[in-house]
Order: C-alpha cells, then structure tokens, then sequence
C-alpha cells in the first residue's frame, strides 16, 4: 500500500501487515497472545513498581464505562457510596480471626511514618471488611438504622507472587459493597440479589455468558458462612472467577459487636453481606472475546462505538466525514480518523483496539451517496446509504452485541463435559481443557484428592442442581450435588 507520508518514506505506517504480526497468534501461546494484545492495544504499561501497572486511557475508559454502568444499577437498588481509610491498624485487622488468615500471606505493612517507627504497624488494605465493620459499630443503633447499603469504590493491594496484567496484580481497582441486615433471610437475599446483578451485567453488557453458583467451603472468602460466584469460560478452556458475592451471617458482627435494639428493644446482633468485581473483568474481555487481530470490546462498554476512516485526504471527502461525524455523534460514541496514516494502518489499529464498528468514506462513497460499514466482530463489510445511517448504525451495533454474547454462550456449552467415572474425569482433566460437570459427595477429602490427582479445582456448585447420577464422581458415595471442576486463572 502506498505511503502517504511522502516526507517520511520510512513511516511505519505504511504497513497493515506490521501491527497484526506484532500479536502472538493465540494458538501458538494463548498466555503470549494476552499480554500481546493487553499492551498493543495501550490498554496498560509496565511501571517500575513490581506487580503494579500503569491504565492507559484506553484501558481505564473500558474501566470507567464498567464503573459507571455498575455505579448506576448499585444507586438504583438503594446502594450509597462511601470511602474508607487505605491503612488498617493491627489490631483492627486481627478481630476476625478466619478472616486475617485468610489474607495475612498477601498483606502489605506500613512499618514507619517518615523515619520514626509506628506504635503499631498497619496493613495496606487488601479488603475493608474490618473498617466497615468498625464503622458500623458505632453507628448502628437500632433496627431504624437498617439495612444499610454501602459500596465504596477504591485500590486495594494484595502482594501476589506472580502478577500478569488485569488478571491478578499487586494493586488493582475494584468496588466492594457491604450491608448489613436486621436478619439472615434479609443478608441472603441481599447476598443473591448481588450475584444476580452481576450476572445480568457480565451478560446483558459484557456479553459474557456466565455460570452462577456457590464456591465450596475450602474455596470461600476467608471469614464467610458462604460464598457465591459467576465463573465464565476464556477462549483456552480456562475459567475465571469474574465476581463474588458473600454472606457473613452474623460472624463480624460478633468481632466487632455490631449490635441494634430490635422491635422489642431487645439487642441483637446484625447480619452482614459483601460482594465485588475488580478491574480482572478486563481480562474476561480479552479472553473471552478477542481474537488474532486484537480486542474485540462489546458495543455497551466500548470507549469508541463508531470510527470513521477518511480513506483519503481530499476535501470534499474531510468535509462529508466531518458532516457525517456530526450527524452521529448525537447518538454514539464516534472517532473520526482523518490522519495522515494510511487507510490500512488505520484499519488495523481500530481493530486492535476493537471497536465495533467502522465506517469507510471514499470517493466513490460520496459519488453514490454511501459509506462502507466494517463489523469488527465478523469483519463483515457491507455497503449502505449514508441517508439511512443512524439507523443502520443502532441496528448493527445492537447486532454485534448479541452476537458477541451468542458466540460466548456456545463457546461456553461446547466446552463443559458432563462425566459420570473417575477414570475417564482424569483422562480427559489431562487431554482437554473446558468445564468438566460431576456428582459429587461435599467431601473437602474428595475436593482435594481431585486437585491432586488431576490439577482442576472446584469452580462452582451451580444454582441449578440437575441430578444426573446418584454417586460421587470421587468416593463413589452417594452424591448431594451438582459440580463443575476446571484450571483457573
């Protein structure tokens, strides 16, 4: 292709060929192809601090739209936002016992302020449950202070040992509610209510589709009577715990003596729930939806719903992309592109960065009063009249959505095996990877013999419990539920 920088005959530009060479082909290194596509799309860079990473603006527009989608349904449900300290004093910290060991491998301690050494040391918080619940001790009174339903949305830091971008870093952004509640059925509720929010955004938005359930009792949030999650499957069979949710009975409350006169002005200790989803959702994109050309970003969250490639540099052709631009802008979330790259740069860039849609304009274009309309989730490229195009482009933009979930939603199904005899579950646990759906007895023995022998472990107990066979898949026991077994990121 003919470079149209003649000042620059060098210019990297010329080449389409360049930039989808740059990407690790999925199939030959899945993990490569990921960090590939995370830092030449400029979704993050590398900072100089060991396991952190720098958003690029790509990268936190994706993360602002989540937040503020979440930020809405939340507001919506009742939920108000809050902000709690960063530090955590010890001796606040160690008042749930299960809870602190739970996270004391992945703290980060605060020794000194300045030069001189604190009296007590403080953690960086990883979580906030203890400060919540701290908070709530004093201000919670009676049963009229209830529920009460807070989010705050914040960094924390966990001092992983192995970091990879969005998927698990030292810090990452997140949102975290907790609520408390006058009774356990009121925390459940709240508990269930939240999964299911999630549930409905990774689908309806993200267009994931996603599996609901419990988490085991070995695989529980630290400090919880129970845990709930939604796992989704990425494109290399591997699943990702893309949500929590999680009732706390009246456990904390007791730590910290929340406690609220009754009806009867009688004291009682309240119930509590939390539940969050961090910035490892960006990582589900990537993996559930991208492909060997880059992202692909689902038209609800995308930074750039609509770009609008000038193919070349002449007037009449700036002026029409320009009307163009104006007239759509109104609507959708537009870039117009009239750079001096050339047109197949400029194609392989947005289809790195994965908007859903592009829109060519050439002069032939003008001539027949049409623009070329490219689908990034097909690479489809169809002619339409430029008098029909908001319609057009509601249409297909709604088109893609749905086909991004259509097509997460048969990944999903195509790669769950149902096994019913332990011989074949470790065969296949080694020659395939995908969701693999068992009977199983609740034995953590059984649980943790299927890690050792095979490398999976337990992803869910899903909602939706169709007894398939009457024996643990493990002991050979008789069977209470339904669950599925996979390697996890």
């Amino acid at each position: 292709m003919n470079n149209l920088n003649d000042k620059n005959p060098k210019n990297i530009y010329t080449s389409k060929k360049k930039i989808i060479d740059s990407i690790i082909p999925m199939e030959k290194d899945f993990a490569k192809w990921y960090t590939s596509v995370v830092t030449k799309a400029k979704l993050m860079s590398y900072s100089e601090v060991r396991g952190c990473m720098i958003f690029e603006p790509y990268g936190f527009a994706i993360w602002e739209n989540i937040k503020n989608i979440l930020d809405f349904k939340f507001k919506e449900t009742g939920h108000e936002n809050v902000y709690m300290p960063m530090l955590i004093p010890e001796s606040l910290l160690n008042k749930e016992k299960e809870h602190v060991e739970g996270f004391a491998p992945e703290v980060a301690w605060v020794t000194h302020g300045g030069s001189e050494k604190l009296s007590e040391k403080m953690c960086i918080r990883p979580t906030s449950e203890t400060l919540f619940c701290e908070y709530y001790s004093k201000n919670i009174k009676s049963y009229r202070d209830l529920p009460k339903l807070y989010n705050q949305w914040c960094s924390v830091i966990r001092w992983e040992k192995t970091v990879r971008p969005f998927l698990r870093n030292l810090e990452f952004l997140w949102q975290e509610g907790h609520t408390v509640h006058t009774t356990p059925e009121e925390a459940i509720e709240e508990t269930n209510k939240m999964l299911d929010l999630y549930a409905d955004f990774c689908e309806n938005f993200l267009a994931i589709s996603v599996i609901k359930g419990k988490k085991t009792k070995k695989e529980k949030f630290a400090g919880a009577e129970f845990t709930c999650a939604i796992e989704s499957l990425m494109h290399d069979g591997k699943a990702l715990q893309t949500a929590t949710t999680h009732y706390f009975g009246d456990k904390f409350a007791k730590a910290f003596n929340i406690q609220f006169l009754d009806k009867n002005n009688k004291l009682k200790h309240a119930f509590q729930s939390s539940w969050g989803i961090s910035t490892r959702v960006i990582g589900a994109i990537i993996m559930v939806h991208g492909d060997n050309w880059g992202l692909k970003i689902p038209p609800k969250i995308a930074p750039i719903q609509v770009v609008i490639v000038s193919i070349t540099k002449q007037n009449e052709i700036l002026e029409k992309s320009k009307e163009i631009y104006e007239k759509i802008i109104k609507y959708f979330k537009v870039k117009l592109d009239t750079s001096n790259k050339t047109p197949g740069w400029k194609y392989s860039e947005y289809e790195m960065l994965g908007v859903p849609l592009r829109l060519e304009i050439g002069p032939k274009d003008i001539k027949n009063n049409q623009i070329i309309l490219v689908r990034r989730d097909t690479r489809e490229k169809v002619i339409v009249p430029i008098d029909n195009i908001i319609e057009v482009i509601f249409e297909t933009l709604d088109n893609i959505q749905k086909n991004m979930l259509s097509n997460s939603h048969k990944h999903l199904n195509k790669n769950i095996i149902t096994i019913k005899n332990y011989k074949e579950f470790k065969e296949i646990a080694q020659t395939k990877t995908g969701l693999i759906k068992t009977m199983w007895c609740g034995s953590a023995l059984c649980e943790e013999k299927i890690k050792e022998e095979t490398g999976l472990t337990s992803r869910c107990i899903p909602n939706e419990q169709n007894f398939f066979e009457k024996n643990c898949i493990c002991c050979g026991k008789k069977a209470t539920l339904v669950i599925y077994w996979g390697i996890a990121y």
